[in-house]
C-alpha cells in the first residue's frame, strides 16, 4: 500500500502531528547545528516506507512577520485572502501562507514602480540577467526592500498578492516504521546566518528547532519515493553514501535491514567536518558494526587533518573492493547535496570502474549507466 494511500491525510489535508523529541546532534566545537527530531503520527494512519520523505508545512518567524507589519504600518488584523481564497487576518496569512524569506519578482517589480530609487530592479528582473538577480536576492527577505525603498508602500490587499505561496518542505525519513511504529524521525541541519546586519534563519528548520512544540503543531504528510527503496531481495548487498544530513535514509535502511533479518552486506560512507563534534548517530552505527548489520563503515571528516578528505576520496581508496561488490550485484545509494557532492561521488565511481575494472572512460560510462538502468544506482539528492 502506498504511504499516501494508507490514510485520510495527504498534502492537501495534512495531519497535525506532535513533535516529541528535539535533540541537537552536533556537539560543542561544531560550526553547524544539526538536530534529530521525532514526530508522533498519533492516530493518523499515516504509513511510510524506508526511503520516503516527510512533508512539513512550516510557519514563518513571528518576529519577521511583526517587523514587516510594523514597516508597512499594518495592525495585523486587516483581513486579506490567503492562497486558498479564505479570508484571514494578515498576520496569520504572513505566518502560515506566504513566503517572506525571499522577495518575489512581483514584489520587486511593484517596489520599482512605487519608488524611483528602485528603478534598477527592473533591469535585474530581465530574464537575460538571472545571475545578477540571484546575487541581489541572496541573503535578502521581504523586509529588506521595504526598509530600503521607503516610498514603496502598499495596502494589505495590494501586498499579499505580491507574495508567493509558502510550500511544504520534504525531508528524508530517518527511521523504519517497522522499528518506531507511530513515530517518524528526521535529521535536519538548522539554517542560521547573518546578512545585511540581520540574523536570518531557514523557515522550516527554525520552525522545528524553535517553534514547533505543542500538541498538533506540525502539519505533515508522507511522500512516497518508490525509486529509493531497500533491495527487494534481502540477500542483495548495499553500498550507501550519505554525508551530513544525507545520512537520514541510511539510518532508516539499517534499522529495516536489521529488523527484517536481511542477509545482504551493508557498507556505509559518512562524512562531516569533525569527528569530535559532527559524528551523527555514532553509537548507533558502532552498534550496527558490533552486531554485524554494518559490514563496512568508512568515515570522512574533512577538517580533522590539514588537507580536506571527503566521501568521494574514501570511495576511491576502496576502488578494488567497491568494484568487487558491484560485480557481485550490490546496489548503490547516495543521498545529500546534488550540486557538488553527488557529482563528485559519481565522478569517483567512474574512476573506480576504470581503475579496478580495467575499463576505458567510455566503458566506465556504459558500466555506470547500466547500473542506473538496472535500478542498482539510486539517488535521493537535493
Amino acid at each position: 500500500m502506498s504511504a499516501e494511500g494508507a490514510s485520510l491525510y495527504s498534502r492537501k489535508n495534512p495531519f497535525r502531528a506532535t513533535l516529541t523529541v528535539n535533540r541537537r546532534l552536533t556537539l560543542s566545537g561544531s560550526e553547524k547545528e544539526t538536530r534529530h527530531f521525532e514526530i508522533s503520527l498519533g492516530d493518523s494512519g499515516l504509513q511510510y516506507e524506508v526511503g520516503d520523505s516527510l512533508g512539513v508545512f512550516p510557519e514563518n518567524d513571528p518576529a519577521l512577520v511583526g517587523r514587516i507589519l510594523d514597516t508597512l504600518g499594518y495592525s495585523g488584523g486587516e483581513i486579506v485572502s490567503n492562497p486558498a481564497g479564505a479570508q484571514v487576518p494578515i498576520r496569520e496569512a504572513l505566518l502560515k501562507d506566504f513566503v517572506i524569506t525571499e522577495p518575489s519578482k512581483q514584489l520587486l517589480a511593484a517596489v520599482a514602480e512605487k519608488d524611483s530609487s528602485a528603478e534598477f530592479l527592473k533591469d535585474l528582473l530581465d530574464p537575460s540577467v538571472k545571475t545578477t538577480l540571484d546575487d541581489y536576492l541572496w541573503g535578502r527577505d521581504v523586509l529588506d526592500p521595504l526598509l530600503e525603498f521607503t516610498a514603496a508602500r502598499f495596502t494589505p490587499e495590494e501586498f499579499v498578492p505580491l507574495l508567493r505561496k509558502l510550500q511544504p518542505r520534504l525531508y528524508s525519513i530517518a527511521s523504519s516504521q517497522k522499528v518506531v511504529g507511530g513515530q517518524v524521525h528526521l535529521t535536519i541541519a538548522i539554517v542560521r546566518y547573518t546578512s545585511y546586519d540581520r540574523p536570518r534563519t531557514g523557515v522550516a528548520s527554525s520552525f522545528l528547532a524553535e517553534r514547533a512544540e505543542g500538541e498538533g503543531r506540525v502539519p505533515v504528510f508522507t511522500h512516497t519515493a518508490k525509486n529509493f527503496r531497500v533491495p527487494e531481495d534481502p540477500a542483495t548487498d548495499m553500498i550507501m553514501v550519505g554525508p551530513g544530513t544525507g545520512i537520514a535514509p541510511f539510518r532508516a535502511m539499517l534499522q529495516e535491514r536489521q529488523v527484517t533479518g536481511a542477509t545482504g552486506r551493508n557498507w556505509l560512507f559518512f562524512g562531516e567536518q569533525r569527528s569530535a563534534s559532527d559524528f551523527f548517530y555514532r553509537d548507533e552505527f558502532e552498534k550496527y558494526q558490533a552486531d554485524g548489520v554494518l559490514s563496512k563503515f568508512d568515515t570522512a571528516f574533512s577538517r580533522d587533518q590539514a588537507f580536506k578528505i571527503y566521501v568521494q576520496h574514501r570511495v576511491l581508496e576502496h576502488a578494488a573492493e567497491l568494484y568487487d561488490w558491484f560485480e557481485n550485484g550490490a546496489c548503490f545509494f547516495i543521498c545529500g547535496d546534488a550540486a557538488r557532492m553527488a557529482k563528485d561521488v559519481d565522478a569517483a565511481l567512474h574512476e573506480v570502474v576504470q581503475k579496478a575494472g580495467g575499463k576505458t572512460p567510455e566503458q566506465a560510462v556504459e558500466y555506470i549507466d547500466a547500473l542506473k538502468k538496472a535500478k542498482r544506482y539510486r539517488k535521493d539528492v537535493y
